[in-house]
């Protein structure tokens, strides 16, 4: 808890008058770029294993956090605290086979329990119902976005077609065509268990060693 005072302290300090006059002019609105950059660069210092990068990188996600935490205070729309006391009670909420005498079978039942709660939190706010595509965010990239929509809508490709879109696009030449292979390639991914876009972020990051 005081580390993290110490960087909220540091951030009241750069967006004060005599501080920095760029984070004085962020807004919740402006920032947003950033914090899907560094949420992104956090992804790839995962991947490089070196706990020295992970720590860095992780600590600019966390900068995010404080940063709007404080043109939060600003503002007087919430606080760090409201930030923190969210995601606590979230945790404990749904997880109550951890927290309550809630017995679960594997994994299969904690994600029936955890998305049961969730509905039932949307419901208990008053919020109007989603359909399934609704909660994959707008913001993820596209390949992540697919895999979430094909998830939530249950697209399941047939894998003797996935020639066929791909060829399509290389005779075409157009971005439907190529979209439409990209969105079957993505698609047969998720059933395989692969990750397409970290399955691509890892073999650009292969193929540029090797032309090193």
């Amino acid at each position: 808890m005081g580390r993290m005072r110490r960087l909220l302290a540091t951030m009241r300090r750069l967006r004060a008058p005599g501080g920095c006059p760029w984070d004085q002019r962020q807004t919740h609105e402006s920032l947003r770029p950033y914090l899907l950059e560094e949420a992104a660069e956090a992804v790839d210092a995962l991947a490089t294993g070196d706990p020295r990068v992970m720590a860095d990188e992780l600590g600019d996600v966390l900068l995010q956090v404080a940063f709007h935490a404080v043109i939060a205070e600003d503002e007087d729309t919430f606080t760090y605290d409201d930030i923190e006391t969210a995601i606590v009670e979230k945790l404990v909420r749904r997880h109550p086979h951890v927290f309550e005498a809630v017995e679960v079978d594997g994994i299969d039942g904690v994600m029936r329990n955890w998305n049961a709660i969730k509905l039932a939190e949307r419901e208990a706010a008053g919020a109007a119902p989603r359909g399934a595509a609704d909660g994959v965010p707008r913001s993820l990239p596209a390949l992540s976005r697919a895999v979430g929509l094909g998830r939530a809508l249950g697209w399941e490709p047939d894998a003797s077609l996935a020639a066929r879109p791909l060829e399509e696009a290389v005779a075409a030449g157009d971005e439907a065509a190529f979209g439409a292979a990209l969105l079957c390639l993505t698609q047969l991914a998720r059933r395989a268990g692969v990750d397409p876009e970290l399955a691509l972020r890892d073999a650009l990051t292969a193929e540029l060693e090797q032309r090193a």
